[in-house]
């Protein structure tokens, strides 16, 4: 489970569930006087189907949508994404709620029902802005920026894409840290490039020559990536704050591993960041 993977929609689908739990321990109606007796919340059996139709009904979107985060790209339950299906249900809790403060029984509202409200309101919000708007879309924690070499010589920081960890050999013909190569602070030649080289070509260009030099790289947001034979099923989703490996270029997209040996083809690599 990578938090990274969370997008700042999501933080709003987090929040309003959370307001959410809260508004359905208030009062859901408004009573002042000593014939009023107990005030029901949103749990209390009398405001049947307050509780399956609007929190509950919130709380589950929520959960729906922020778990569809961690699964594969492409697993579906009865034909339809878990993030669909939050959507779907976070509309209906809003809808629910709406019904219930214009029309109900002929009671004051309380502030359980109005903040009920103005949460299923703000998580069904959430749900559907997150798909389209990118102030939305974007990382929830940021894409973490390239770590300074050691002076010493020490390896990357742990992480999945630096062959010092695992004890593979570097892609580039020498380990991360290894002193003795000019090009930046430490001996490190950068990206594995040729020790005379100038100038290093950008993420995913040919190496002179016209052959193609495997880096590793990190993408800003979450990205499907999909199967080498050209299907639009995606195989596997890359999550910001991991680093992948780029082992072929196909035009403007990238033939990429993930960390259980899965190669497929990352179509959208605008703003990958390379390591």
């Amino acid at each position: 489970m990578n938090i990274r993977s969370l997008t700042r929609g999501d933080g709003v689908v987090i929040g309003a569930a959370v307001l959410l739990f809260i508004a359905s321990f208030l009062d859901f109606y408004s009573c002042e006087g000593d014939y009023c007796g107990d005030v029901p919340n949103g749990w209390d059996d009398k405001l049947f189907p307050v509780l399956p139709s609007i929190f509950l009904a919130g709380l589950i979107a929520a959960g729906l949508i922020v778990a569809s985060r961690f699964q594969p790209a492409g697993r579906k339950l009865a034909g339809l994404g878990l993030d669909q299906w939050g959507t779907a249900l976070a509309v209906f809790a809003a809808w629910s709620a709406l019904w219930t403060l214009i029309g109900g029984l002929d009671l004051d509202k309380g502030i359980g029902q109005i903040l009920g409200f103005i949460a299923a309101l703000a998580l069904a919000a959430g749900a559907v802005l997150s798909q389209t708007l990118p102030a939305l879309k974007a990382p929830l924690m940021g894409t973490p920026g390239p770590q300074a070499p050691s002076p010493y010589g020490a390896g990357q920081a742990p992480g999945y894409g630096y062959p010092a960890q695992h004890g593979a050999p570097s892609p580039y013909g020498a380990q991360p840290g290894q002193p003795g190569q000019p090009g930046q602070p430490g001996g490190q030649q950068p990206y594995g490039g040729p020790q005379q080289a100038v100038q290093q070509p950008g993420p995913g260009a040919p190496q002179p020559g016209g052959e193609f030099a495997p880096f590793w790289f990190a993408v800003p947001v979450t990205r499907p990536l999909y199967a080498e034979d050209g299907s639009p099923t995606a195989i596997a989703e890359l999550a910001p704050g991991t680093w992948y490996l780029a082992v072929d270029q196909r035009g403007q997209a990238l033939v990429a591993q993930t960390q259980d040996g899965r190669r497929g083809v990352l179509q959208d690599t605008t703003g990958i960041q390379r390591g």
